[in-house]
């Protein structure tokens, strides 16, 4: 009977080398005995996971997915077996993260890099998106969430918070005046980050709690960076979160407005999906990082 973990990885063998002579090279395998065993893995689930050209070996959509799986399973597999047997070992493999966009730049890229000089057996992949990346569905180990958390069932660490900020800069101010609560808004220039959705409502707290207020940007953006550097050239007022404008407000080329209107600040957090085993390197990322990306949210609200 086929040992699928074998077949496994020598599959990987095969992708990482390129060829099947390269994984039976790797592996000390005869190559009859490597060809038969990816065979037997396709037959097995009786769909083709590589195609075999005369220079190198590609894999099929479906290769692709399954070679991904196979990753995950047999790094969870040797893990557990350490974990068992009392044995340590240095973590080893590729993480993928992923964090809103300038968040990552700012804070999580950072970070990666310093883990990556510390820990030279582990690779990561970072994507940076605003939008919210399913992170069963990608295989993603790790995610940045800013905002509250809906009941997903993952397992979330929480670093701090940020809020939601309205600003302008001086020049933009001495031409225009400032707010002095939301509705003013409505005879001001805005600029609307957009995000993955229209930016048409921006919300403010009053007495009744946090309330909607429509606006009309003369500018729209959908990215922070081109929205505060819109504010910068005195475009209008922006309204973007916290640590996206903290250093430009820091130097005093944006400045606050309708701070007394500001609502809740929002919770961050480092969320990933539950697992009866957590693997060395993701156990090893979050106790390297979450201290550190703490520290970095530390002068934010909440």
């Amino acid at each position: 009977m086929m040992n699928r973990f074998e077949a496994m990885r020598t599959l990987i063998a095969a992708v990482d080398g390129g060829s099947l002579s390269a994984a039976s090279r790797g592996l000390g395998v005869p190559l009859p005995t490597v060809s038969r065993r990816v065979s037997d893995l396709e037959t097995h689930l009786r769909t083709q996971l590589v195609v075999r050209t005369s220079r190198k070996l590609l894999l099929t959509d479906a290769g692709r997915a399954y070679v991904a799986a196979c990753r995950q399973i047999l790094e969870e597999l040797d893990d557990a077996e350490r974990l068992a047997s009392g044995e340590y070992r240095m973590p080893r493999g590729e993480l993928l993260i992923t964090a809103p966009v300038m968040f990552g730049q700012l804070h999580v890229q950072p970070v990666v890099l310093d883990f990556l000089a510390a820990y030279p057996d582990i690779s990561v992949r970072l994507t940076l998106s605003d939008a919210t990346i399913d992170i069963i569905e990608n295989r993603v180990d790790l995610a940045v969430r800013i905002g509250d958390l809906s009941d997903s069932g993952l397992v979330a660490r929480r670093l701090g918070a940020v809020r939601w900020i309205t600003c302008a800069s001086p020049d933009y101010l001495a031409r225009r005046g400032a707010p002095a609560k939301p509705a003013d808004l409505w005879q001001h220039d805005c600029v609307g980050f957009e995000r993955v959705h229209t930016d048409s409502t921006w919300l403010f707290q009053s007495c009744e709690g946090a309330k909607a207020l429509a606006i009309r940007p003369r500018f729209s953006v959908n990215t922070a960076s081109g929205a505060i550097d819109a504010a910068f050239a005195g475009a209008g007022i922006i309204r973007v979160l916290s640590y996206q404008a903290v250093r430009a407000i820091a130097e005093g080329s944006l400045v606050k407005v309708l701070e007394a209107f500001e609502t809740e600040p929002l919770p961050v957090h480092l969320v990933h999906n539950p697992q009866p085993i957590l693997p060395l390197k993701l156990r090893a990322f979050l106790d390297f990082a979450a201290p550190r990306l703490k520290t970095g949210l530390a002068g934010e609200p909440g």
